[in-house]
């Protein structure tokens, strides 16, 4: 059995791009600017030309895994300065209509199954939810902010106690862009 000596792998950088590294990996693109920082001790990140390549030399297959999350990491920054991140959620009621809008960091859903309490989901990060009738749009540039985001409103409106083939009410995920 043969160990390969090095492992590397190459991200290109797009035309209108900008990312600089220190301590940690800074994206610029016309959306906006993200930064992160990436420890890891036997990767090495570097910059070649209009190339972004991680190395490691001699790896366990934690280091191949690693390497992986770490590039996809990046191509999400560089996804989310260029183009952003859209998902689309669908409000969803059969017995009560509820009422969802935005206040401040929280969405606010009344009326959800007749509750005399409205249930609230927080917006994290630089996500931002627009409510319209029946659609609730989630933005950004951060792909785990919008996710959280969209994955805090699921659960919000989860319901428990009863059958989930009649009460089908909520908020539940249409599409990603």
């Amino acid at each position: 059995m043969v160990l390969a000596a090095l492992i590397r792998e190459e991200i290109e950088v797009p035309e209108g791009v900008d990312i600089t590294l220190n301590d940690e990996v800074n994206v610029n693109g016309p959306q906006g600017k993200l930064s992160r920082k990436f420890v890891y001790p036997k990767i090495t990140i570097k910059q070649e030309e209009d190339k972004i390549v991680l190395e490691t030399q001699f790896p366990k297959k934690n280091d191949k895994a690693m390497i992986g999350t770490i590039r996809s990491h990046i191509t999400n920054m560089i996804q989310g300065v260029t183009d952003g991140f859209t998902y689309h959620m669908k409000i969803v009621y059969a017995h009560f209509p509820m009422t969802v809008k935005v206040t401040g960091n929280k969405v606010t859903i009344e009326n959800f199954l007749g509750e005399r309490h409205p249930r609230s989901a927080k917006i994290v990060g630089s996500a931002k939810v627009q409510v319209k009738g029946e659609e609730v749009t989630i933005t950004g540039i951060n792909k785990e902010d919008v996710g959280q985001t969209m994955a805090n409103l699921e659960q919000a409106t989860k319901i428990k106690g009863r059958d989930p083939r009649v009460f089908q009410d909520g908020i539940y995920l249409i599409s990603k862009e």
